[in-house]
């Protein structure tokens, strides 16, 4: 309470409680308070054991905020929890964002493009979905380029592709697909396949995500694409991270059925996934 307190006052009108009684909270960050260039808005619900046992669920929303620079992102917020772990976190996630916005307005970025290419851009600003945070285990993993030389790639055997039961909500249709990869080959052979198949192929949106363990450095190497749907890429990759996944290509497939889904598309995206890697 003395935390909410404290905040509510710091951050003034850019601070909102959306349910007191179930602690959830959003706020509005930018890079400066006049005329802010680059903004984000943090999304958090306060579980019963915040902030001795249980770290905040969160969301980061920002129409520019997608692939790498989400994860880079989330991770440094995992490390902030790390960090301190059992103390009050929120007015130092705060901060960090703001550190991170700052640093993109002083860099010689362009303005963010707040034109979305999915065509759910109209329903995004009421998007409550949150994805439930949970620390890695092992110590904060930085992502590193794991250096594979193609001599050593060959031509490399296809994996197995599974394909998880597909979901339909008001004429939308989704589908993940998923295989066992060790290399980024591996992937690039996987994707191949799968969009020889022309359904597949014909789909509004083919979000992915890898992630593969290199053994040598302790490192994971990992990526992700939203195909158009904003922000999709970077919500599936931080689901694998938090099931902590090894040496595993997530697709999910999507075919719009001509009536916005709002964040809901969102849930589905993650239920399919969370589904496949399941079985």
């Amino acid at each position: 309470i003395d935390e909410i307190e404290a905040l509510s006052s710091i951050y003034g009108e850019d601070w909102c409680a959306v349910d007191e009684d179930e602690k959830i909270y959003c706020i509005k960050i930018g890079d400066c308070l006049d005329q802010p260039k680059w903004t984000l808005c943090l999304q958090v619900i306060l579980p019963p054991g915040y902030p001795v046992s249980e770290p905040p669920i969160y969301q980061l929303n920002a129409p520019w905020l997608r692939g790498q620079d989400y994860v880079q992102l989330a991770n440094s917020l995992e490390e902030i929890y790390l960090q301190n772990l059992g103390e009050s976190i929120l007015y130092l996630w705060v901060e960090k964002i703001r550190e991170v916005l700052i640093e993109k307005s002083q860099s010689s970025e362009p303005e963010p493009d707040i034109k979305k290419t999915t065509e759910e851009a109209a329903a995004d600003d009421g998007d409550d979905f949150f994805l439930e945070y949970q620390p890695i285990q092992e110590d904060p993993i930085q992502m590193v380029n794991c250096l594979i030389l193609e001599s050593q790639e060959g031509d490399e055997e296809l994996p197995p592709i599974h394909h998880g039961n597909p979901i339909t909500d008001r004429r939308s249709t989704f589908q993940a697909h998923l295989a066992p990869v060790v290399t980024p080959r591996q992937v690039k052979r996987v994707l191949e396949k799968l969009y020889e198949n022309k359904k597949i192929a014909s789909a509004t949106h083919n979000i992915y995500a890898y992630r593969i363990f290199c053994e040598d450095k302790q490192t994971f190497l990992q990526d992700c694409e939203d195909d158009g749907e904003t922000a999709a890429g970077g919500r599936l990759l931080h689901l694998m991270q938090i099931l902590n996944v090894h040496n595993v290509l997530v697709v999910v497939s999507r075919w719009y059925g001509g009536i916005l889904l709002g964040p809901d598309r969102f849930k589905h995206i993650n239920n399919c996934a969370r589904n496949v890697l399941v079985e």
